[in-house]
């Protein structure tokens, strides 16, 4: 199949030949092309979060809905009934807090998933790093992320919680999060590609993800000779990371090796699918 190049700026000073060949080790990733089509990341990114609210009744307030209803599903499960402590953290920030950082990685884990099959079309017409499209379907969910965070200020102004100085961090947590939703949704969308059945595997994966990251738990919970395996998941350092950037308390990461191992694996996940997707994609165009 013959492809043909989306044009860039630099294309529009000077002609250019695009050579398509083999490659090996880290130069297979071919990662100059993201910042070389970095325009087309930001207009795919902002076409997904119109696409989002466009013709919805009651638009970018679906942020802020899902969130309370499931902190209130949540304390009423697993405080009401089970009375799992919170760590001195009271319940509704103890819960709604993971829950915001838990909704951009799921989402973005989910629309990831799904990008190469909902855009086909362009696949199949244009050459362009096809990294781009699980990209931008990660980067999409800040949006809503911004938007119920304001709620969880709310929050912490009525509960009188003063967040910490380590509030700086927050973003590192945050980014954290989107390597593990881009790292697995390189997967799961190079492997939805051929076996279509993948998007039915993605909700059970992020039900069963949920229940195993300290979501409506906190670290403490876990006894100290399972933590460190329990901390291969990288969500438990964002959810347990997040909280304490906020409030300090809770259960921190005061053991620095269970936080670098929840960032090992995290690195794990990314660089593995890179490969598995750059590995892939030269069969895209004709199964997807």
């Amino acid at each position: 199949m013959t492809e043909t190049t989306l044009p860039t700026k630099a294309d529009t000073q000077a002609s250019e030949t695009l050579v398509i060949q083999p490659t090996r080790g880290l130069g297979s990733l071919n990662l100059r092309d993201l910042w070389r089509y970095r325009e087309l990341a930001y207009f795919l990114t902002w076409r997904d979060i119109k696409v989002r609210y466009k013709q919805t009744l009651l638009g970018a307030a679906w942020a802020i809905i899902q969130p309370l209803l499931q902190m209130i599903v949540f304390n009423f499960l697993f405080g009401n009934l089970a009375e799992i402590p919170t760590d001195g953290i009271p319940r509704p920030v103890f819960t709604y807090s993971a829950l915001l950082v838990w909704n951009l990685f799921s989402k973005a884990l989910s629309d990831a998933g799904r990008s190469l099959v909902a855009n086909r079309n362009m696949i199949t017409k244009v050459y362009f790093p096809r990294l781009l499209i699980p990209l931008s379907s990660v980067l999409g969910g800040i949006v809503d992320f911004a938007i119920a965070f304001v709620i969880l200020l709310g929050m912490m102004f009525y509960y009188e919680i003063t967040p910490t100085v380590s509030i700086w961090t927050l973003p590192l947590f945050l980014l954290l999060a989107l390597v593990t939703a881009l790292g697995i949704g390189l997967w799961l969308s190079a492997l939805n590609v051929n076996y279509r059945d993948i998007r039915y595997i993605m909700p059970f994966l992020t039900q069963f993800w949920l229940l195993a990251s300290p979501v409506a738990y906190p670290l403490s919970e876990i006894s100290d000779t399972w933590r460190w395996l329990y901390s291969l998941n990288p969500m438990v350092a964002v959810v347990e990371g997040f909280r304490w950037a906020l409030v300090g308390q809770g259960s921190t990461y005061d053991a620095m090796p269970l936080l670098w191992i929840s960032i090992l694996s995290s690195l794990v996940l990314l660089i593995s699918g890179l490969f598995y997707f750059r590995r892939m994609e030269r069969t895209f165009a004709d199964m997807v």
